[in-house]
């Protein structure tokens, strides 16, 4: 099944760019999930997603192939910063110290795969030593959620799935961020504090890329789930194990190596873009 959303900030999904892919496919059965909006179209054989794209001609539209049968998933995996929420916490944390553009820059290379993820994390927080814990409530009222993060999860809630926030981040925000959006699970690294400041180390063992793997494999397990019954959702290469091995693992907005490797991507839409590659229709959509 191919899936075509287009943004709907940015553009309509027109009769003329469905007709040229369809025709492009070999004419399968399109069924709308959204006005203007969401399309799905029924196709023998995976569909060849540079065609399509080239197809499209380079509208704000994004294309996702998916098997037909067992499409609507029963665990959700997603990462926080730059997928649920549409900053860096860190960096967001480290402004407060005046430190946001070279915290940044060492996020930048780790979301890249440029250096060691754990490596980057310790680098990151040991330059937050001394900072007043008043300043993780200040960003906490700061961040803002990316559009479609609460129809994501709701509407899968509403579905009999089990939803996890599982993040490279820091728990102090991940409870926050599951307490709103009704996550029923999150993990994420404990930053340590005296109460009053930061001490500029991180609990170990350090949530990376292996720990997001193994909380899919484990979640998948404990609710006697095969892998393909699972979606993944993130943004950098900590995320991209846990994208190759679920089921659906949608790289959103990603950095170009994940969005690369990756079989599927949202490089344009909300998250709400996630819930129509399932088969949801706009109808069946949760919204907050």
């Amino acid at each position: 099944m191919l899936t075509l959303i287009a943004d709907r900030r940015a553009t309509t999904l027109s009769g003329a760019a469905i007709a040229r892919v369809r025709e492009g496919l070999g004419g399968g059965t399109i069924t709308v999930l959204s006005p203007g909006e969401a399309v799905e179209i029924a196709c023998a054989e995976a569909p060849d997603l540079a065609f399509v794209r080239a197809a499209l001609e380079g509208a704000a539209i994004d294309a996702i192939a998916t098997q037909a049968a067992g499409r609507r998933k029963k665990l959700l995996l997603a990462d926080m910063d730059s997928t649920i929420v549409t900053a860096e916490t860190l960096d967001e944390l480290a402004a407060h110290a005046g430190l946001k553009a070279e915290v940044a820059e060492i996020t930048r290379a780790g979301m890249n795969g440029e250096i060691d993820f754990r490596e980057g994390l310790r680098r990151r927080v040991a330059m937050l030593k001394g900072l007043s814990v008043a300043a993780l409530e200040e960003t906490w009222q700061a961040l803002g959620f990316t559009p479609g993060a609460h129809a994501l999860v709701a509407t899968m809630r509403a579905h009999g799935a089990v939803t996890a926030l599982v993040s490279g981040g820091f728990t102090w925000f991940t409870g926050r961020v599951a307490t709103t959006l009704g996550f029923s699970v999150h993990r994420a690294n404990v930053l340590l504090h005296d109460g009053r400041v930061l001490s500029g180390a991180v609990a170990e063992p350090i949530l990376d890329r292996d720990a997001k793997l193994a909380a899919l494999r484990e979640l998948a397990a404990e609710h006697d789930l095969p892998l393909s019954a699972t979606l993944a959702i993130g943004d950098g290469a900590n995320d991209l194990p846990m994208l190759m091995e679920a089921g659906l693992g949608i790289a959103f907005h990603a950095k170009p190596l994940v969005a690369a490797a990756s079989r599927a991507r949202i490089d344009f839409s909300d998250l709400r873009a996630a819930l129509f590659a399932q088969g949801f229709r706009a109808a069946e959509i949760v919204e907050a």
